[in-house]
């Protein structure tokens, strides 16, 4: 029998943009297996509704002729944490914790609040994919370190998800950013099945559809409408050469991504020398008994460093900027260092210091910025979004 996926692409998937009730018959088929699909998605992907989001279409208002390196694109940081409460947790004990290292609370872990439907119809059009095994090491799910995020949402679940979001958007273009999550279970190992698992599902037929078959080459805005870019942040190292050389998207190799780093280099198209220009200084580490408001300066102080660079050089890279972190040795939170603690830190997090410095841009090409907490403040995004019109 065809897994649902593939029943899905037989019978076509346009028919999904709406859930709209269908006469039995082909389309009818397509529409309840696609819903199927989705449903299991929903813990990730969220549900699709009808309201009207005013930023689900803003990429409308940009030319075709508008290079993607030249464009201010905001991103979600580990958007599959955003359902991630105690209750998911606790249902989820079971599976978590067969192997004696079970996670820490939730708020470690958690980096959103919204699903990833809201998210693009807020705007955000870069997610930060972590995918591993699920305990059986067969499927491919989301987790965020010992965190399993859902039993039911794999990553290829989901993915139809953006297929359906794209199908109703043809003026938005997605990139996707995928990254092996090590240290789930004690199992977990980024082996050559874990790495066939996951270039089988981007080189599906129905990946073949939507992800730009382009390799390490960011193009054009009309080029991309429709269609997802992938950001490779792993490597196929134990799977022959030619997977590497089959698989298209922009190679980020980890060997190559230095950790926890404010600003790193690296080529992704030796060819050519393209050159991605990146600040991931992630993990604070100021010493303990440190207050939030001296970790939040240090993460605002490297993030707008970075987009200071961003907007005076090289204008013709790529620069990809992470305003997320944490300190949690220190109890500083993800949403601590986004949002702060409401005691200590007058000027708030890092979240809401970045809108008065993004409201000095106006003009300025600041490239990709990834956040934790997106929708708080609720006017990031739209600022963010507004430095360019």
């Amino acid at each position: 029998m065809l897994a649902l996926p593939l029943i899905i692409l037989s019978l076509g998937l346009s028919a999904f943009a709406s859930p709209i009730v269908q006469p039995r018959g082909s389309s009818s088929l397509s529409h309840l297996a696609l819903q199927k699909v989705l449903d299991d998605a929903s813990p990730i992907f969220g549900y699709f509704t009808k309201a009207n989001a005013s930023y689900s279409s803003w990429m409308s208002q940009y030319p075709d002729s508008t290079q993607l390196i030249h464009m201010n694109i905001p991103g979600a940081h580990d958007p599959q944490t955003w359902n991630y409460s105690l209750a998911t947790q606790e249902s989820l004990n079971h599976v978590t914790d067969l192997d004696g290292n079970p996670p820490a609370p939730p708020e470690f872990y958690r980096c959103q609040e919204k699903s990833f439907i809201d998210m693009l119809n807020a705007g955000i059009r870069v997610f930060d994919i972590r995918y591993a095994f699920d305990v059986t090491n067969s499927t491919l799910v989301y987790w965020h370190s010992q965190a399993l995020l859902s039993e039911t949402a794999t990553v290829e679940d989901t993915l139809f998800g953006f297929y359906a979001w794209l199908d109703a958007h043809p003026t938005e273009t997605l990139m996707l950013s995928f990254q092996y999550e090590g240290s789930t279970t004690l199992h977990g190992t980024d082996d050559a099945s874990v790495q066939l698992a996951l270039f089988n599902l981007l080189t599906s037929p129905a990946a073949n559809n939507y992800f730009l078959q382009e390799k390490d080459q960011f193009g054009t805005l009309g080029q991309a409408r429709g269609k997802i870019t992938l950001l490779k942040r792993f490597d196929l190292d134990q799977l022959p050469a030619n997977y590497s050389t089959a698989l298209p998207g922009i190679h980020f190799s980890p060997s190559l991504w230095t950790d926890n780093d404010p600003d790193i280099t690296l080529v992704y198209n030796t060819a050519e020398n393209l050159t991605a220009y990146i600040e991931d200084f992630y993990e604070i580490d100021s010493g303990l008994g440190t207050s939030a408001a001296h970790n939040i300066d240090l993460k605002y102080n490297a993030t707008t460093a970075h987009l200071i660079k961003a907007a005076t050089s090289y204008p013709d890279s790529l620069f990809w900027s992470f305003a997320s972190s944490e300190y949690d040795i220190n109890l500083d939170t993800p949403m601590i260092m986004a949002l702060g603690n409401g005691t200590d830190t007058p000027l708030g997090g890092v979240n809401q210091r970045l809108i008065p410095f993004f409201e000095t841009m106006k003009g300025k090409r600041l490239g990709i910025v990834m956040f934790d907490f997106f929708d708080t403040p609720s006017n990031l995004v739209e600022t963010f979004l507004c430095i360019m019109s």
